[in-house]
């Protein structure tokens, strides 16, 4: 027996020859088949790499740009879908602010329904609607089904006079003032406790200077003069920090029965206009609230128009209003008579029934 190397194979390959006659003849045939495999598959394993060359700026290009469409997709999916589900907490906010109109502070965010009334948020609505009602009951909803349903018509068909910026709940009745008796309870708590409130802010007044605005103190846009106000509760939001600097007219708004503090349309705040300040002609986000405004220190001259009708503020007075008419206030008084200070509080409409405040607090739940 005798090894023999192949010329068709590298020089690290044998063959094995036998001596006698026979196995000469059989090993050349299987190593002439072997030799013809391995060309086979050299040969295929260059057409592979020559076609995958060949196919190189086609292939990859094309999977390339499908991978780019998909990456745009999945972008453009992300970045559009929060617009249809805006929060209803951006409903009423107006931080980023570009420009000013009827006097205050409006944003240009597709996002801010109160600015631009886009239909995402009736689609919002009645997706808090059918969770409450799963999770409750549908019984009492009518009036916020009809309401959320026909939204977009009820504020376009609205009188100038009355048009709330964000949610209209229909078949409530509509006037300008209410009587105290509307919600007597709370008013009369209000009046009450007249002195105490007083105190608080005439405590917190003192870290007034010339030149800084106190930390807690917010400054709003008007034509002239200033106007300050000094948050408790901010559209739902309760602010600690402004709390615990009056504690007594916190805990009273506690006690009342009809305070809206649990949805975005609920606000508590202790509000001073300067001598010769103007609120311009503005709408009110809804028309579910009644505005009161407690007078703490009301010069001469100071006056509050709503729906055409004037009407003046008195100390230790409540007075009632829908702020969902067109309104506005002034303070044309001496510069030595000082600013007019109110206490102001929104509280439920009286002929919103229970099972509605309950809903519209689900609904309208600050950050939902």
């Amino acid at each position: 027996m005798v090894w023999v190397p192949l010329r068709n194979l590298k020089t690290n390959r044998f063959a094995l020859y036998s001596s006698n006659n026979s196995c000469p003849k059989m090993s050349a045939d299987w190593l002439m088949e072997w030799s013809w495999s391995l060309d086979g598959l050299r040969d295929l394993i260059a057409t592979g790499i020559h076609s995958f060359r060949d196919c190189d700026t086609i292939a990859l290009s094309t999977v390339a740009c499908l991978l780019v469409l998909f990456v745009w997709y999945c972008y453009h999916i992300g970045r559009e879908q929060p617009r249809t589900y805006v929060t209803v907490n951006s409903i009423i906010q107006s931080s980023d602010v570009n420009g000013l109109q009827n006097g205050y502070a409006y944003c240009h965010s597709p996002e801010c329904v109160r600015c631009t009334h886009n239909e995402g948020l009736n689609q919002k609505l009645y997706h808090n609607l059918q969770e409450y009602a799963k999770r409750y009951s549908w019984s009492g909803m009518g009036r916020i089904h009809k309401g959320i349903r026909e939204q977009g018509r009820y504020l376009n068909s609205r009188p100038s006079i009355q048009k709330p910026e964000v949610f209209f709940l229909p078949d409530l009745p509509t006037t300008p003032y209410f009587s105290r008796e509307a919600q007597k309870h709370d008013v009369e708590l209000l009046e009450r406790n007249f002195q105490t409130i007083l105190s608080d802010f005439e405590a917190l007044y003192k870290s007034f200077s010339n030149c800084s605005l106190p930390q807690g103190w917010k400054m709003n846009s008007t034509p002239r003069g200033e106007w300050f106000t000094f948050y408790f509760v901010n559209q739902g939001v309760c602010i600690p920090s402004n709390c615990r600097k009056c504690p007594r007219t916190y805990r009273l708004l506690g006690s009342l029965r009809t305070f809206i503090g649990n949805n975005v349309f609920g606000n508590a705040c202790i509000s001073v206009l300067s001598p010769g300040a103007v609120i311009t002609e503005h709408y009110g986000p809804t028309n579910i609230r009644i505005r009161c405004h407690l007078g703490l220190k009301t010069p001469s001259n100071c006056e509050l128009v709503v729906g055409g009708e004037p009407q003046c503020w008195s100390e230790g007075r409540c007075l009632l209003f829908d702020d969902s008419f067109l309104h506005t206030a002034f303070h044309e008084g001496l510069a030595e008579e000082g600013p007019r200070v109110i206490l102001m509080v929104d509280l439920w409409h009286p002929n919103v029934a229970a099972a509605e405040r309950q809903a519209l607090d689900f609904i309208f739940a600050p950050g939902r």
